[in-house]
Parts: C-alpha cells; sequence; structure tokens
C-alpha cells in the first residue's frame, strides 16, 4: 500500500469513519439500561439519564478545544489523545462501584470524545474533493448514526443480564481502532481541494479568525440549525424506552421488555442508512446550484415531521417469547414485522421519518467544507457541535420533564408517544434555517475559492509534486452559478 496513494486514503477514510461511530456507540450504551444501572446504584432512570445530557454538554464544549488544537497543530496527536481518553473513562464506567463514581466516568469520557469527531471531521474533509463531498459525508454521517444503533443494541444484547459488559467491549474495540489509526494517512491540510492543488499549503487558523468564521453568513444559519434539529434528535435516544414501556404494558418481565425495547428501538432507526440517498442527490443538484444541498436538507427534515407523528401513535402488538433468550426474543421481533402489520406499519414510517432527516447530516458537513477554508473547517464543525450538544442535551432532558407531565394524563407508553411526537415539531425551524443557509451559501463559497486562489497564487509548489483534487475552477465560473434571487 503506497504511502498517500488511493489504497491508503481508502484506509484512512475508513478508519476515521469507525472512530466517528464509536464515539456515538459509547453515548448509546446508557439510554436501554438507564432502568438497570439505575437499579444496581439505588437511583432512579432520570439519576443515569443525567450521564447522557452530560456526556452531550462535556463532548461538544470539548470538541471546541480539541478543534482548535487540531487546525492549529498536527492533528494525529490530538486525536490520539482524545481517543485513549475516552476510552479510559468508558472503561471507568463499567467498573465504577456507584453512582457517584459512574457520573463521573462518563465526564471523562465525554471529554475525550470531544476531540474524535471534531478532529476527524477537518481530516476527512481534507481526504475528498468537492464534487464527493455529499456522497462520502453521508457514510461520515451514516457512520454516527449506525453507531447510535450500535451501542443501543449493544447497551440491550450486551446488558440485560449484566449492564457492565457493554462498556468493556466497547472500549476494547476502541483500543484496537486507535493502533488502525496509527497507519493513516497524515493528510496535508486542503489536500483535496481543487485550488490548492500541488502547492504547500500550511495555514492555520488564529485566535482572530472568529469574526471571520462568523461573518460568513451560511456558518451562522449552519450552526444555529442544530439547536433544535438536536433537541428532537434528542429527544430520540427515549425510543428504546418508548418500546420498553409497551412491551411492559402488554405484560412482558422487565428483561425482555428492555431487550424488545432496544430491539425495536435499532430496527426503527435504519432508515438513516439511506443519508447516502440525501447525499448523493445534494452532490447532484449541486452541481446545477449552490443552493442544491442546503435546499435538499430543508425539503428532507420538514417532510419528515408528519411521518415522525404518525410513526408515535400506531399502536404495535408485540408477540415475542417472554423470558426466552436474546436470540429466541430477536428471531421473534423480526418476524413479527411480518407477521404483525402494526409492527410491518411502524417501521414504513419510522424508515420513511429517517430517511428525510438524514439528508440533514451529509449536506451540513459538505456544506461547511464548502464555505470555509481548511483551517477553519474543525472550528466550524465544533462551534456547530456545540450547539448541537446543548440542543442534544436540553431535548433529552426537556422530554423527560415533558414525560413526567404527560404521566398524570396519559398513562404509560401513550405519555411517551405524546411526548416524543411534539418535539418533532422542533424540525420545522430547522428547515427554516436550512433554506436561509440556501440563499447565502452561493456568495460564501465564491469568496472563500477566491481567497485560496490568492493564496495559492503566493506559495511554492510542493516538493513531491502532488496534485490533491480536481482541476481550479474559475472564480468566474462559480460565480456564475449564484441564483440571481441569491443573497444576504
Amino acid at each position: 500500500m503506497t504511502r498517500g496513494g488511493s489504497a491508503h486514503r481508502a484506509y484512512s477514510v475508513v478508519v476515521f469513519v469507525v472512530l466517528a461511530s464509536l464515539d456515538n456507540v459509547a453515548i448509546g450504551l446508557v439510554p436501554p439500561l438507564y432502568g438497570s444501572i439505575g437499579d444496581a446504584f439505588g437511583v432512579s432512570e432520570a439519576h443515569i439519564a443525567l450521564s447522557t445530557t452530560i456526556m452531550f454538554l462535556i463532548s461538544a464544549v470539548a470538541a471546541i478545544g480539541f478543534a482548535y488544537a487540531g487546525d492549529r497543530t498536527d492533528r494525529k496527536p490530538v486525536l490520539i489523545a482524545g481517543t485513549l481518553i475516552w476510552i479510559a473513562g468508558t472503561t471507568w464506567s463499567g467498573l465504577a462501584g456507584g453512582y457517584s463514581s459512574f457520573l463521573i466516568s462518563q465526564v471523562v469520557a465525554a471529554f475525550g470524545l470531544g476531540a474524535v469527531a471534531s478532529v476527524s471531521f477537518a481530516v476527512v474533509s481534507d481526504l475528498i474533493s468537492p464534487r464527493r463531498r455529499g456522497l462520502v459525508m453521508s457514510f461520515w454521517g451514516l457512520s454516527q448514526g449506525v453507531g447510535t444503533l450500535a451501542g443501543t443494541l449493544l447497551g440491550g444484547l450486551l446488558g440485560h443480564a449484566d449492564w457492565r459488559r457493554p462498556f468493556l467491549v466497547t472500549a476494547v474495540v476502541g483500543g484496537v481502532a486507535t493502533v488502525a489509526y496509527l497507519f493513516t494517512y497524515n493528510v496535508p491540510r486542503g489536500d483535496s481541494q481543487p485550488e490548492l492543488a500541488g502547492v504547500d499549503y500550511d495555514e492555520r487558523i488564529h485566535h482572530d479568525h472568529l469574526p471571520k468564521i462568523l461573518r460568513r453568513r451560511t456558518n451562522v444559519w449552519l450552526i444555529l440549525q442544530g439547536g433544535t434539529a438536536q433537541i428532537a434528535l434528542g429527544s430520540l435516544v427515549w425510543l428504546p424506552v418508548l418500546f420498553r414501556a409497551r412491551a411492559e404494558d402488554q405484560g412482558y418481565t422487565a428483561g425482555t421488555a428492555v431487550l424488545v425495547g432496544s430491539v425495536f428501538a435499532t430496527l426503527f432507526q435504519l432508515g438513516g442508512a439511506l443519508s447516502i440517498l440525501g447525499g448523493l442527490v445534494g452532490d447532484r443538484l449541486q452541481r446545477r446550484t449552490p443552493r442544491g444541498r442546503a435546499l435538499v436538507a430543508s425539503v428532507g427534515v420538514l417532510a419528515a415531521v408528519p411521518f415522525y407523528v404518525v410513526l408515535f401513535f400506531v399502536p404495535m402488538k408485540i408477540d415475542v417469547p417472554d423470558g426466552a433468550g436474546t436470540g429466541a426474543v430477536i428471531g421473534a421481533v423480526l418476524n413479527d414485522v411480518f407477521t404483525e402489520p402494526t409492527v410491518g406499519l411502524c417501521l414504513v414510517f419510522a424508515v420513511f421519518a429517517l430517511m428525510l432527516t438524514s439528508a440533514n447530516s451529509p449536506n451540513w458537513f459538505a456544506l461547511i467544507a464548502d464555505v470555509n477554508p481548511p483551517e477553519h473547517r474543525g472550528t466550524v464543525y465544533s462551534l456547530g457541535n456545540l450547539v448541537n450538544g446543548f440542543g442534544r442535551a436540553g431535548g433529552n432532558v426537556m422530554v423527560a420533564v415533558a414525560f413526567r407531565g404527560l404521566a398524570g394524563a396519559f398513562p404509560p407508553p401513550l405519555n411517551y408517544a405524546a411526548g416524543l411526537a411534539a418535539f418533532q415539531l422542533f424540525w420545522v425551524p430547522t428547515g427554516i434555517m436550512f433554506w436561509l443557509a440556501s440563499r447565502t451559501v452561493a456568495r460564501d463559497m465564491a469568496d472563500t475559492h477566491a481567497a485560496l486562489l490568492a493564496r495559492a497564487a503566493r506559495l511554492e509548489v510542493r516538493p513531491d509534486g502532488h496534485v490533491g483534487g480536481d482541476p481550479p475552477v474559475a472564480v468566474e465560473g462559480l460565480a456564475a452559478q449564484q441564483d440571481p434571487g441569491a443573497g444576504r
């Protein structure tokens, strides 16, 4: 495998995608086990849910520092340090002897998780050309969704009998991924940027660049949209609880109900795998108009709302062997999809809802890379991730409060269904902000394109003569794509 060759670059992308998925695995482990961990430590589910909220917040705040360090220095040591920290915290979580110890271990893990996505994003954006950003970023976004699903599934499958086991297994997998990361390609900044082809570009972010970042109006909308989007997504970590409550309402024991909730929640989020379609459509439409990616994301999240609302209220008849082993319960759940019309109908609505909202992530990732120079991307991503973290944490807390408030009028599982449905309305302002971003993106892209060409003209050709991307595109050609009505 030639160093820096196509095979080495492909290997590097795969490793970064895996690393990005593992941080979501670590976060997704806890929700299916709220009850089990709470019982072990003698506290309520709300106390354990607090650890999930803290993880969202701490990882989002830590990501800013890690991203800035990555944009200023060598990114590989920063990413390795963050990975080792979250592995240590996750291992500690599986060994914790009390609630306080568990909570502190989750804080440690969250701090390390802040490095993974933000620094990896900047590296991956340098590995892929603009024409393929939507497609590759769809795999990036998919990896995070798959990570959440894997965490949910691992929590239920490995943790229904022993809640500690999923944490220890995840830590071991993280260690293997860290070793694999040591052999990845150390990507030069701007390596695949057409304007910088063949030049040795090593610009670094500085503390006074934040005003420049925020003057790109598209960045403002891309950062803010995550607040409302993640309130909706944050509420979805309670899906295993909804399906567990439905199983308990139909008379199943706690152990079986936890397993059923995890498997159903995993199945019903498989539509997220179709984010690849959102990335492909975004790439295609982007070639026609610079507004393309933002419009695909806007239409997707707005169209998903009615599917979510219907999903939570369609009744489900669960037919699984109570008290049976893991394999038997999983087999029965899969059989229900084809033999119980209510389960099949719920799955159809879930797939469509997740397919539409998953158009958000690949186009959001690609837009950040489109409108920002390489040395700003990790920091812009982390700022967006900070707003995402507060939104997701807020959604997780607010929906828990809503469940308790609704319980007086609606007994479980109806209170969970009503609360989750109401929180999907937060997709509406998200869709509006993506539409607003579509009106400013053309000019911001043209400005960044012109700035990179100007810098490239002042830089020397790389000693190895390596050309990192597609041929340069004239600024006039990009500006000509702008919609007449697009503006600030």
